[in-house]
């Protein structure tokens, strides 16, 4: 009966830790997706993406 439960401890454990991660990557993906499509709406209106911001005239930027 022990190694039972302790099997049924395991699997809990795992199913925890897969839900945990999935988390964060299901986060961060969608932190990279929103910046992509801020990036490619900057571009495709003519400006250019440079610090995590829009810059339509070259001299917004310090390089």
């Amino acid at each position: 009966m022990k190694e039972a439960a302790g099997e049924a401890n395991m699997t809990v454990i795992t199913i925890v830790l897969i839900a945990i991660v999935l988390s964060v990557g299901t986060i961060i993906v969608r932190s990279m997706m929103s910046n992509t499509k801020k990036s490619t709406e900057c571009t495709s209106s003519g400006g250019y993406w440079y610090g995590g911001d829009c810059h339509t005239e070259p001299q917004d930027v310090d390089i």
